[in-house]
C-alpha cells in the first residue's frame, strides 16, 4: 500500500470544498496505481487520467488564487465559456477524471469488503468488473467495452496485486487490506464531494467515449 498511503488525500474542510492544489498533488500519484494491475491493456485509462490531471493543472496555474477550489474552477469556466460549458476545459477533464478515480475507489472498496469469486478466491476479476460497471461502463461504447473484457483476462491475482501496491514488499493480506481502508477514508470523501458538486451544478454529461 506504499503507493497509495505515501500520498494520502487530505481531509475535507467543513464546507466540503476540495482544495485544487492539494487535490492535484495527491491525484498526480494515482496513475501509477494502474501499473499494479499488471497489464498494458489498462494503459488507456492510465493515460486518460494523466492527461486530465494535466489539463486541470494547466487551468489552475493560470490563476491559483481565482481557482483555489475545484468548484471555483467550474464556476469560473461556466462564466467564461457560456453555452459551451460544461463540455470544455478543466470542467470536462475533471468530469472524466472523477470517473477514473471512482473506478479505483470501487475496486479497492470491493477488495477490502472481501467480495470475491468463491470458485477462484485469489482472482480480482469480480472486483475489477464491479468497478468498471459502476464507474465507467455506461460512458464507453461497444469497442471500448470489448477492450475492457480483454483486459479482464490479464487481471493479476490478488496476492500479486497487493504485493505490487506494497512496492514488492511481502505484506500480510490483512495488513494491506487495513491500509487500503485507511486510504479510502479521505479518498472516498473527496470523490463523493466532486460528484455532488457536478450534480448540483448540472455539469454531468452522459455521452459515450
Amino acid at each position: 500500500m506504499a503507493i497509495l498511503l505515501q500520498h494520502q488525500f487530505k481531509p475535507l474542510p467543513a464546507d466540503k470544498q476540495v482544495d485544487t492544489c492539494s487535490f492535484l498533488d495527491s491525484v498526480s500519484h494515482i496513475p501509477s496505481f494502474f501499473d499494479c494491475l499488471g497489464s498494458t491493456i489498462f494503459s488507456p485509462i492510465k493515460a486518460d487520467i494523466t492527461g486530465n490531471i494535466t489539463k486541470i493543472r494547466n487551468v489552475y496555474e493560470t490563476n491559483p488564487t481565482k481557482f483555489k477550489t475545484l468548484q471555483q474552477i467550474l464556476e469560473g469556466e461556466k462564466e467564461m465559456h457560456g453555452p459551451e460549458w460544461p463540455k470544455v476545459g478543466a470542467t470536462l477533464a475533471l468530469m472524466w477524471l472523477k470517473r477514473g478515480l471512482k473506478f479505483i475507489q470501487v475496486l479497492l472498496q470491493s477488495i477490502s469488503d472481501g467480495e470475491r469469486d468463491e470458485q477462484n478466491p485469489n482472482h480480482i476479476k469480480v472486483n475489477i468488473t464491479k468497478a468498471y460497471e459502476i464507474a465507467l461502463k455506461k460512458y464507453h461504447g461497444w469497442v471500448v467495452q470489448k477492450l475492457f473484457q480483454a483486459a479482464l483476462c490479464a487481471a493479476p491475482y490478488k496476492d500479486d496485486f497487493l504485493k505490487a501496491l506494497s512496492k514488492g514488499q511481502n505484506v500480510k493480506e490483512e495488513e494491506c487490506i487495513e491500509k487500503i481502508r485507511q486510504f479510502l477514508v479521505n479518498y472516498t470523501a473527496t470523490i463523493e464531494s466532486i460528484y455532488i458538486m457536478y450534480n448540483k451544478m448540472n455539469a454531468e454529461l452522459d455521452y459515450k467515449a
